[in-house]
């Protein structure tokens, strides 16, 4: 059998990794990336990890989450997250809109209306439950417009990105001139990473404002509308978080090395952790900071920010055995188009045969073993 998980690590969590192994106590992150169809092939490390693995320690957990990412954190503060996760996949799978006469692909209006409707289907009246977790601190990113970005329009808006793709190519601090990260956070959660790295605002996460939040971090401009007018927030239109944030390049190692330069042990188990390893369930080994750096290979490296990073992706060459070798991702609704049934059946293909990650990440903790560990 083709081995499905690839193990990758910074250089402080393998240095925790050879001296202790690794127990979910070490956890003090898990994050979650943008990518769309692409996350369908975490579900089963999402089941086993918040399901089984975490549950049996008692730390705080940061949740952090962009788009798709997002969704997936959230859907891991329910109260039965196994069964949660199962929907989550099957919602995603069969979701299909019809296209109206004349159109090529569904309009952005419409796509966004049945959008807010499944995530009020599939998060209910839980919010209360998903902000008050007892032990899940949660943080939704999304991308905020300034200037000419600040209101959708139909011609403004694609000059706004065209603007924002020639800075973000230059330097990506210039990004910052069009768009800007805004964390909402679980009411008094500090922040899991340092933010000076990028132009950043912050918002207390409510039952008022969960919904919005979470639509604006899934909201990819031109296919779905932004999202305006969230309670709490600031003025102007938001969109998906892995614009600014795609896979979440995030400075976790900020606070991590702070206090490990003050501690004798680098890892203080147990459930008064604050320094402890980044978990991140991922569908590749790259860590890209934005979406728009995702033809710039330059960018895509690993960087201190990911020293204390336990990173989990599926082996390229597993991959490749995946209906059309490849994960599923979003030219598949293109590729299939009108015929559901033969997109439904890819990708359930594809997700039934992830349960191997799932699998071999478990046998991997009975005896975490250092040398199947590759550098991130």
């Amino acid at each position: 059998m083709v081995q499905a998980l690839r193990i990758h690590a910074g250089p402080a969590a393998l240095r925790h990794i050879s001296r202790h192994g690794l127990q979910p106590q070490d956890i003090s992150t898990v994050a979650g990336a943008a990518g769309g169809p692409k996350g369908l092939i975490l579900g089963p490390l999402d089941r086993f990890v918040f399901g089984h693995w975490l549950a049996s320690s008692a730390q705080p957990v940061h949740l952090v989450g962009a788009s798709i990412g997002a969704w997936r954190m959230a859907t891991a503060c329910l109260a039965q997250p196994v069964a949660a996760f199962a929907r989550l996949e099957h919602d995603y799978i069969h979701q299909h809109y019809d296209l109206q006469p004349g159109e090529k692909r569904p309009a952005a209006e419409r796509v966004s209306a049945l959008f807010g409707q499944n995530l009020a289907a599939f998060f209910g009246e839980q919010e209360a439950r998903v902000l008050s977790h007892p032990r899940y601190r949660l943080h939704i990113l999304a991308s905020h417009g300034r200037h000419v970005l600040r209101t959708e329009h139909p011609w403004r808006t694609p000059l706004g990105y065209l603007g924002a793709y020639l800075s973000n190519a230059v330097y990506r601090r210039a990004l910052g001139a069009w768009l800007e990260r805004v964390v909402f956070s679980s009411p008094g959660a500090d922040l899991p990473f340092a933010s000076d790295d990028f132009a950043t605002r912050r918002v207390a996460l409510s039952a008022a404002n969960f919904q919005p939040a979470l639509q604006a971090s899934c909201s990819i401009p031109f296919v779905l509308r932004s999202v305006t007018h969230i309670p709490g927030a600031p003025a102007g239109s938001y969109w998906d978080g892995g614009i600014t944030d795609y896979h979440l390049h995030l400075n976790y190692a900020a606070r991590f090395h702070a206090i490990e330069s003050r501690a004798i042990n680098p890892i203080t188990t147990g459930p008064t952790a604050q320094n402890g390893l980044v978990l991140y369930p991922h569908f590749q080994q790259a860590v890209v900071p934005g979406w728009l750096d995702k033809h710039l290979p330059w960018r895509h490296a690993a960087t201190p920010f990911l020293d204390n990073m336990l990173l989990l992706a599926p082996d390229p060459g597993w991959v490749s055995r995946l209906p059309r070798g490849k994960l599923p991702d979003r030219t598949d609704f293109t590729y299939f188009g009108a015929n559901l049934a033969a997109r439904v059946q890819a990708w359930r293909a594809a997700t039934s045969a992830s349960a191997q990650l799932a699998d071999e990440f478990e046998a991997w903790l009975h005896r975490p073993d250092p040398a199947h560990v590759h550098p991130l």
